[in-house]
């Protein structure tokens, strides 16, 4: 798969990135790069494993999600740039 400059320029906008003239092909490079790596990896011969290790034994450690009430809400408030009826008051994210 060959990436295209229009591609590239496409990205570019979706991810808020200005960039310059001479900076395109070189992220056309990186990112052709990147697509021929994950291509040789998605290639690689898998036939007759069938174990995987990985570095942790771990699976799944969570901790008990427990409610612990916080006695000072003054205090904590204190940091509030804005705060209403005894919360914090953070801008509108979603229109």
């Amino acid at each position: 798969m060959k990436v295209s400059r229009e591609e590239i320029l496409h990205i570019a906008k979706l991810a808020n990135l200005n960039l310059k003239e001479e900076e395109i092909d070189t992220y056309l490079l990186h990112l052709q790069d990147i697509l021929n790596f994950a291509n040789i990896v998605n290639n690689a011969p898998v036939e007759g494993l069938t174990e995987s290790f990985g570095v942790n034994e771990n699976c799944n450690v969570f901790r008990k999600d427990e409610i612990i009430p916080f006695e000072n809400n003054e205090l904590l408030l204190s940091n509030a740039p804005e705060k209403e009826r005894n919360m914090f008051k953070i801008p509108k994210v979603i229109q």
